[in-house]
């Protein structure tokens, strides 16, 4: 069966090319507004799900993932920034705090119309963040823009970070891979 990424993100591309299978990556068809009462996890699951199974019409014989993160502190969920001054106030707010962020995979068989879900959770404690740290984080590091919170844990935004806690160090990039790679294998995937 085909494998399909349901996703543009150059960060989950890069996770799912370490298994070394042949895939494609397709922009889902979603809305990624969170609903009105909705948990942190549920979004996140919610919106993995609906991704993969945005493609599975068009790809009838694929393993289709999805995949969507939403990070959580106070009770609040954040999102991508959307400019270089809400990224300065989000990294501010969440500096010297830990931020949960939930990272749901769905793995729609578009053949069965089975799909599998599951959650990775990882807490990140940020060291306090000044203004002027926040700033030259994001100029340096402007794809951060792109992540949830302005949070990039990869390259320069390690220094923000003062702990991980995680069963899977994937999951805070994008992708719970650990799980993703029991999913496929109970899919008859080989991928080794």
């Amino acid at each position: 069966m085909r494998l399909i990424l349901a996703s543009t993100s150059p960060y989950r591309r890069e996770i799912i090319a370490r298994l070394g299978l042949p895939f494609d990556a397709v922009a889902p068809v979603c809305d990624e507004t969170p609903l009105e009462g909705e948990t942190a996890l549920d979004t996140a699951t919610r919106l993995a799900r609906t991704k993969a199974m945005s493609l599975a019409e068009r790809f009838p014989d694929a393993l289709i993932i999805g995949s969507d993160q939403v990070a959580l502190l106070d009770g609040r969920q954040i999102g991508k920034p959307g400019s270089f001054e809400d990224g300065v106030c989000m990294l501010m707010w969440m500096g010297g705090r830990t931020v949960v962020f939930h990272s749901a995979l769905a793995l729609c068989n578009s053949r069965t119309g089975q799909v599998r879900e599951t959650v990775g959770i990882t807490r990140v404690t940020l060291r306090p963040i000044t203004e002027s740290m926040a700033r030259n984080y994001l100029t340096r590091e402007p794809d951060a823009l792109n992540c949830a919170g302005s949070a990039k844990s990869e390259a320069l935004g390690g220094v923000l970070m003062q702990r991980i806690e995680s069963d899977d160090p994937n999951a805070l990039i994008g992708v719970p891979l650990f799980n993703l790679v029991t999913m496929l294998t109970e899919e008859g995937v080989e991928i080794l």
